[in-house]
């Protein structure tokens, strides 16, 4: 979650969000063992009647989402994935998960059936972005949160 301290600062993010971004990074904490270590996840994402994301069969048919991931840790029931967005699509993430055959855990909405966590096993580890005014490079890190490590030691 981020703040901006002036309204004119955040309608500037708000407008140019996609040019502003440099970095997102996720930790994601899925179902099942991920065969590949890492890989890519790319597809046409549009969204339902019932407001649910879905990969499109046809190219062109939605707006275009490319996921980066790499597999930090696995166990046979949980893998620990990190994310780069190549692009911020609404629950790209999540919907790539599950293309895959993976679903974040505790996402019922996109097939998850476990719920080790609690909650959503997805979190934003990394944002980075230039600063509208200044022009300067920003960059957040939080750690992986303990329950994610401590699922997979279960």
């Amino acid at each position: 979650m981020m703040f901006a301290k002036r309204e004119e600062i955040q309608q500037a993010l708000q407008n140019n969000w996609q040019e502003a971004v440099t970095e997102r990074i996720y930790v994601a904490l899925v179902e099942g063992r991920v065969a590949r270590a890492e890989g890519t996840v790319s597809s046409w994402l549009k969204e339902s009647k019932t407001l649910k994301m879905y990969s499109s069969p046809y190219p062109n048919d939605g707006q275009h989402a490319v996921t980066h991931y790499r597999t930090l840790e696995a166990k046979s029931q949980l893998s620990l994935l990190e994310v780069r967005l190549e692009t911020g699509r609404k629950n790209q993430i999540r919907v790539h998960m599950q293309d895959i055959g993976h679903p974040v855990v505790g996402d019922k909405k996109y097939g998850a059936r476990s719920k080790v966590l609690g909650r959503l096993g997805l979190h934003a580890r990394v944002l980075a972005f230039i600063h509208p005014s200044t022009g300067e490079r920003l960059r957040f890190e939080t750690d992986i949160p303990k329950a994610f490590v401590n699922a997979l030691k279960d």
